[in-house]
Parts: structure tokens; sequence; C-alpha cells
């Protein structure tokens, strides 16, 4: 009989429904796991589940019965793929589960901001609104989404998504060239144009060490268009103290993020202690947690782990097997 124990099960809602395996198991579910606890609560398991628990080599040596890592997630940067690979355990993760949730949610930040939603409820909550004597009041600037250039930086099936989104609002999308390179053909944009021309920037690229940090100062800087910059991949793909910098000097026009380089952030993150501002939205990397979405992941989570089971291992990823 398998033995599957969920690390951090409190990562999926309540309301998701985790259907069970078919075959003979144990399943146990532990809403969270620090890291010292790793190897006792998985200790006699063949199969664990994670999300974002850290699952490093001095673990996984102590977890000689552990055949299959099943993240609940599509990043595996919690996981020691190397030392898998070394030992022969295999790590699967989830696949084109967000497609839909995270483009709307990158569109909702676009909207608001563009449009000064938050600026205009707590006008109004305050007041504002009787305070103008008139049918309406024009204390912040309102811009269409409609002929704006969308800079996407990420080409991959969410970044495909958010172009496909933009073009029905009429925006242009463009595809910005991989940060250094030239050469990638006519579907990118070079990416010092993609800094200088656009409106809005938003990120869907994956943290590695090739985009750590690849929006600072200097690519802030080079923005002549003062664009709205939107973040719903990961929070090490742009400089933070550079984005309040950047926001103070007037170099962008707003920020919508729905991730941070650490999460939970600390009470004085750089973005929390500006989240307070009209132009700047966060919100705690919810994009791709429509109960939609969070339903397809734990469905597919299921499947990964029944066909590893069946001998027929499926979304395996690369480097650790």
């Amino acid at each position: 009989m398998h033995r599957i124990v969920f690390l951090d099960r409190s990562t999926i809602a309540p309301q998701i429904r985790l259907r069970r395996p078919s075959f003979e198991h144990e399943l146990i579910e532990h809403a969270s796991t620090r890291p010292e606890d790793v190897v006792a609560r998985l200790g006699g398991a063949t199969v664990a589940i994670i999300n974002k628990v850290p699952l490093t080599s001095a673990a996984l040596a102590q977890l000689p019965e552990l055949r299959l890592i099943a993240v609940a997630a599509t990043g595996t940067d919690c996981v020691d793929k190397a030392y898998c690979k070394s030992r022969g355990i295999a790590v699967s993760n989830i696949r084109g589960y967000a497609v839909n949730t995270v483009p709307e949610h990158a569109f909702a930040l676009m909207l608001a901001l563009r449009r000064n939603v938050i600026a205009y409820r707590n006008d109004v909550i305050a007041g504002r609104w009787q305070q103008s004597g008139q049918f309406c009041f024009f204390d912040h600037p309102i811009h269409d989404l409609a002929g704006a250039r969308l800079g996407i930086i990420g080409e991959g099936v969410l970044g495909q998504r958010v172009a496909e989104i933009a073009r029905a609002f009429g925006m242009v999308p463009l595809y910005a060239a991989h940060k250094g390179r030239t050469g990638l053909g006519p579907l990118y944009t070079p990416w010092q144009e993609v800094l200088e021309t656009s409106d809005i920037i938003t990120l869907h690229s994956p943290l590695t060490e090739e985009t750590r940090g690849m929006i600072a100062m200097t690519e802030f800087r080079a923005m002549k268009r003062r664009p709205l910059i939107i973040n719903t991949a990961r929070g090490g793909l742009v400089d933070e103290e550079a984005l309040v910098a950047a926001l103070d000097a007037g170099l962008i026009s707003g920020a919508g993020f729905d991730v941070v380089t650490a999460e939970p952030p600390a009470p004085d993150h750089p973005l929390l202690r500006i989240a307070g501002r009209p132009n700047v939205i966060v919100t705690p990397h919810v994009a791709w947690a429509s109960d939609e979405a969070q339903q397809s992941l734990a469905d597919q989570l299921m499947d990964n782990i029944e066909s590893f089971i069946a001998g027929r291992p499926r979304n395996l990823v690369e480097g650790a097997f």
C-alpha cells in the first residue's frame, strides 16, 4: 500500500475537492509543514505532495522509500531536482491549469490602474462625489486599453493568452525579445524597444538565474512612456526597491503586483510600504487561484500520481528523472 503525504494542503482552498487515488493507499494531509518537520512527516511515504515546502537533499537523503514528489504547482524550485535525479526520485508538476485565471487577473490589474478605479472608489467613500456638486468629477486621469502598446515579457502559454485578450481589447501586444539576446526571429520585438515604447509591461516569465532582477533601475529609466508594470509571475523578476524609487521619480505610472520576492512579505517590504497608494495594487499571490483553476490543478495532481503508480508517468520535470 502506498503512503501519500500532502505537506501543505492549505495552499489549495478548502472548497476544492481533492479526490482519492484509485489504487490502495493511505493519504495523510497536513495544513502546513515547517522545514524541520519534513523528514518526520514523510517517513515511510512513497509519494510526497507539496506546493511550496522545500525538499532539500539533506531531507531527501533520509527518505529512502520516496519514489515521487508530486508538486501541486507549475514551479518546482522548492525541490532539489539534481539530487532527485541522482536517487531516481521522480518529480511531476501541474501544467496548463492557469491559462485563464492568471491572464484575467493581469487584466483586472491593468483595468483598475488604467481607469484609476481604486482612486475613484476611495474618493466616493470619502464623500468627494457629493462635494463635487455635479454628476461626475475628474480628479484622476482615465485611459483606455484600446490602442495601448502592451509589452509582454514571456512568450509561453500565459503570455500567448495575454496577447490574445489584448488584441480583443484593441491593444498592440509586443513579445519582448529575451534580455541581452538578439536574432530570436520576427515574433519578438527588441528588448530595448519594448521598454521604450510600451504603455503597459506585463511579466509572465519563470524565475531563473537569467531572469532574476531583469527589471531594475536601468530598465525603469529606459521606459519613456511611463508604463504600468504588471507582475503576476514571480517577485524576483523585479528589483522591488528600484520599483519604489521608479514610482517616486515618476518613471512609471503605477504597479500591479500579485507576487513579491519573499512570501508572505515582512511588514516593511518595499511594496507593502506603498500598497496604500492609489496607483499601486498588491494582491496576495492569488492570480492563479480561481476556483475553476484550483479544481483543475487538484484533478491534474491526482492524475499525475495515478499515472505514475500505474507505470505511465506524466508531467515529469526535466532534470529530475
